[in-house]
């Protein structure tokens, strides 16, 4: 089998917690996937730890052997039960704050009164996270911090997106470089993955600068119909669309990972079917 590095979101993507339905079989057809020796499983999302883990409990998915949380501001390496946060992702975004602290940025954001921060489990060293209305003009907003803080000598990665079981926007403010694609690049090169040897799967506007790019990838065919139009340009040599059929499953959530990962991977699909 093909040396994998197989990155995939969480919520909404892995895990059946969107309207549609879940094919019953695909989470077990995606655990049995990760479990190959020859497979590198990375969950990409904006769940800190704790949450992680919950959701592992949960939904019974296989443990990672890496994780990249907080929308890329934390990248762990998981062995057994051990969660080892890798410094040197840390030590390569930090610099783009300008040595401006958490508390720097959130004094800096008191005149958006829109905002309202998230609990504090929700923050991170190089996470800086708010809720706000779905009303909210997101450009507007979003440039006038982003120029708020060039005035300031800050860098920073500004990413909407929105919880569709609160009906909530979400914004959070990370170092410049730090984000699930190029998380996903410094875990590449460190564990010597080449492009083609790469699969992301999502199905969000977290999800974009991962969709978007080089990165082989596949969009869950449960994803909202606004994501769909927005990646319609992406060439289909560098994104997948689940579309269902694969194996008699439906393409939604671990279904459509599956189905993007064969398309990839004919290796992968010819196992995939003497194992069904």
């Amino acid at each position: 089998m093909t040396r994998l590095l197989l990155c995939t979101d969480l919520d909404r993507t892995l895990i059946p917690n969107g309207h549609q339905p879940e094919s019953p079989q695909a989470r077990p057809w995606f655990a049995k996937l990760a479990s190959c020796q020859d497979v590198t499983t990375t969950y990409v999302t904006g769940r800190h730890q704790a949450l992680i883990q919950q959701a592992i409990h949960d939904y019974a998915l296989p443990t990672p052997d890496f994780a990249i949380a907080d929308v890329g501001a934390t990248i762990y390496q998981v062995i057994g039960t051990a969660w080892l946060r890798w410094l040197a992702w840390d030590t390569h975004i930090a610099p783009a704050w300008g040595g401006a602290s958490h508390n720097d940025l959130r004094g800096l954001l008191t005149d958006f009164t829109t905002l309202t921060l998230q609990e504090p489990e929700k923050q991170t060293r190089h996470k800086l996270s708010f809720y706000a209305p779905l009303q909210t003009d997101t450009q507007a907003m979003m440039a006038q911090i982003e120029a708020l803080f060039k005035r300031h000598g800050v860098r920073s990665n500004l990413i909407w997106s929105t919880d569709e079981a609160t009906q909530q926007g979400l914004l959070d403010i990370l170092p410049a470089l730090a984000n699930k694609l190029h998380a996903i690049e410094f875990l590449m090169a460190t564990q010597g993955f080449e492009r083609d040897q790469t699969v992301f799967a999502g199905d969000s506007g977290n999800d974009l600068d991962v969709l978007a790019s080089d990165i082989p990838s596949v969009l869950v065919a449960n994803a909202d119909s606004d994501i769909q139009a927005r990646v319609a340009t992406v060439p289909p040599d560098q994104l997948y669309l689940a579309k269902g059929g694969f194996l008699g499953m439906n393409g939604n959530y671990s279904a459509g990972i599956l189905e993007g990962v064969a398309h990839y991977h004919p290796d992968i699909d010819i196992w995939l079917h003497q194992q069904h």
